[in-house]
C-alpha cells in the first residue's frame, strides 16, 4: 500500500533495545524462544531509529526485560542512559518479582525519569497474579507508572489474560498495557476477560497471525482509544509491521488514533514531537 510518512504521527509503543555487547546474543535468544528468525544487527538502539525512520516513527516506547533479579539495576541504567542519548525514546524500566527491596528500585526508576515498567512473565517465570507481585503493582499504581505486560502464549500459563484481569480487579488504579492485542495466541480469552477500564493494548506480534478483519474487529471491540501500534522490534521490521497495520479495514480516524493518539493520551506526550 502506498504510504507517505507525512500522513500520520507514528509512535512505536513496543520496542526492545539491548547494549551493544549483548544485542546479538539477546536477539538470537528471543528468536529461539519464539522460533522466529531474527536479523543480525537488530536489538540496537541505532538500528531501531534507522529502521523506524524509514516509516517516519516520531517516538519509541523502549524496554528490556530482566530475566534475573541481578540484572534489574544495570538494565534500568542502560534504558535511562539510552533515552538521554535518543530524546525520541520513552523508556520503561524493568523489575523482577523475586528481587530484594523492589521499593528502593522503584524510587530509582522515578528518579531516572522512566515512564513505566515492562514485565515478561514467561521469560521471568512468574504468574502475573502471583500474590508476591501485588505489592509491587500497588506501589506502581501509586506512582502512576503503567505496566506493559507480555500477555498470552499457548505454551505457558504465566501470562494468561485471565491472570491480568485478576490483578486489575485487585489493584486499584493500576494502568496495564496488555501486549499482543491482550494475549498472543490467546486472543479469544483476552476478548472475554480484558474489559477493564484501566487496560490498554498494543498490536505487536499479532498482525502476522491474525486475518485483517479479525484484527480490526478486535481493535474496535477494545476501542481504538485503548490501542497502540507496536512493532516488537527486533521481532519484526517496522516497515513490515506498518504495512500489515495499514491493511486493516479501519477508518482514517481509527488509524491515527492507534498510530499515535492513544500513546499521547496515555503518556502525556505531545503529538508531532
Amino acid at each position: 500500500m502506498p504510504y507517505n510518512p507525512a500522513d500520520y504521527t507514528i509512535i512505536d509503543a513496543h520496542a526492545h533495545i539491548f547494549p551493544a555487547k549483548i544485542a546479538q546474543k539477546a536477539t538470537r535468544a528471543i528468536g529461539k524462544f519464539y522460533d522466529i528468525p531474527m536479523q543480525d544487527g537488530s536489538g540496537l538502539a541505532e538500528t531501531l531509529v534507522q529502521e523506524g525512520g524509514k516509516i517516519g516513527v516520531h517516538r519509541y516506547l523502549v524496554c528490556s526485560t530482566a530475566t534475573t533479579p541481578a540484572q534489574v539495576h544495570s538494565i534500568n541504567d542502560f534504558i535511562a542512559g539510552t533515552c538521554r542519548q535518543y530524546p525520541q525514546f520513552v523508556g520503561l524500566a524493568t523489575l523482577h518479582p523475586a528481587m530484594d527491596r523492589p521499593d528502593d528500585e522503584i524510587d530509582r526508576i522515578v528518579a531516572l525519569g522512566l515512564h513505566g515498567v515492562k514485565l515478561h512473565p514467561d521469560f521471568q517465570q512468574f504468574n502475573i497474579d502471583d500474590p508476591a507481585a501485588l505489592p509491587i503493582y500497588r506501589r506502581l499504581a501509586r506512582e502512576g507508572l503503567p505496566v506493559l505486560f507480555h500477555t498470552g502464549d499457548a505454551r505457558y500459563d504465566y501470562s494468561a489474560p485471565v491472570r491480568l484481569r485478576r490483578v486489575l480487579d485487585d489493584v486499584a488504579g493500576l494502568t496495564a498495557i496488555a501486549a499482543h492485542f491482550g494475549g498472543y495466541q490467546r486472543w479469544s480469552e483476552a476478548r472475554s476477560v480484558l474489559t477493564h477500564p484501566n487496560v490498554y493494548f498494543d498490536t505487536s506480534s499479532s498482525l502476522f497471525a491474525l486475518r485483517a478483519d479479525e484484527a480490526a474487529d478486535m481493535l474496535r471491540e477494545y476501542g481504538a482509544q485503548k490501542c497502540m501500534f507496536g512493532t516488537d522490534f527486533p521481532m519484526w521490521n517496522p516497515a513490515e509491521e506498518l504495512e500489515r497495520f495499514l491493511q486493516l479495514p479501519l477508518s482514517e480516524d481509527e488509524r491515527r488514533q492507534v498510530l499515535g493518539k492513544t500513546f499521547c493520551a496515555l503518556f502525556g506526550a505531545l503529538e508531532g514531537q
